[in-house]
């Protein structure tokens, strides 16, 4: 189990450094990983691309989203999946073999809080990809927009991209079903009727990983709905934490 005690505030980033390092040396010797994520990336991008095309030859709104605020919702949707694919989905899915070869004895031994250490230790460099491609269609989007794009809305943006990080990290516990789910993100969620609007806010937070921060780009965001996400993000970080040291006491590995 980790060791108690004070620790470096900093740590957590040092450690994911290590491992990121570690990560991209074993990603480099399969580079030919890189031209299929690309090809795969761009195979997904050429697809929503269509799909919008198809959507705004029959009109010139979709929920009172034009074309050009359409695509920056794609371009966050692309963007997110970067760090998804990277980081969370690769050791939540180690996580969970862990869990079922009652292997995850080896990281709780470890002098280090073991949930920092089950969320950084698989890196995959190459789902950057991912991450400037969605961020390529974001400048394209955001030079559409007829507002553009003020120092509040780019700070807002970005924190709203971090909240929106760390609510995918909170609920990536039941993989399946986000994967599926999380393909809904390519819309605003203002489009979808009440009920399936309110289950991908709270049950499932599309909203708040994809729209919101859409909305900060599109200067549709409002203060309270960025309070909200940062208070949804922090209960649901504490419940996270909680609910590990809770399945800890409970965890019985291949020593036990």
């Amino acid at each position: 189990m980790a060791t108690s005690g004070r620790r470096e505030p900093l740590r957590p980033l040092r450690l994911f450094w290590i491992y990121f390092r570690i990560g991209a040396l074993n990603e480099l010797q399969y580079r030919a990983n890189l031209a299929v994520q690309v090809f795969q990336s761009l195979i997904a991008l050429g697809t929503g691309l269509a799909v919008l095309g198809l959507v705004y030859s029959q009109t010139t709104t979709l929920g009172g989203w034009t074309h050009a605020e359409l695509l920056a919702v794609m371009g966050v949707h692309i963007l997110m999946s970067g760090p998804i694919g990277v980081l969370i989905q690769p050791n939540m899915e180690r996580l969970m073999e862990d869990i079922r070869q009652g292997t995850l004895d080896f990281v709780l031994t470890k002098p280090e809080d073991a949930q920092t250490l089950i969320s950084i230790r698989e890196v995959r460099i190459w789902s950057t990809v991912d991450a400037i491609v969605g961020l390529s269609v974001l400048v394209f989007a955001v030079a559409q927009l007829q507002a553009g794009l003020g120092l509040v809305q780019a700070l807002a943006f970005v924190a709203a991209l971090l909240l929106g990080g760390l609510t995918i990290y909170c609920f990536w516990q039941i993989v399946e079903l986000f994967t599926g789910l999380y393909q809904s993100g390519r819309w605003p969620v203002s489009i979808y009727p009440g009920w399936l609007r309110v289950s991908l806010t709270y049950l499932v937070p599309i909203a708040f990983a994809v729209t919101v921060p859409a909305e900060a780009l599109t200067s549709r965001l409002t203060p309270e709905t960025l309070a909200l996400a940062f208070g949804f993000a922090a209960a649901i970080f504490a419940f996270t934490r909680w609910w590990w040291r809770f399945g800890l006491r409970h965890y019985g590995g291949a020593s036990a």
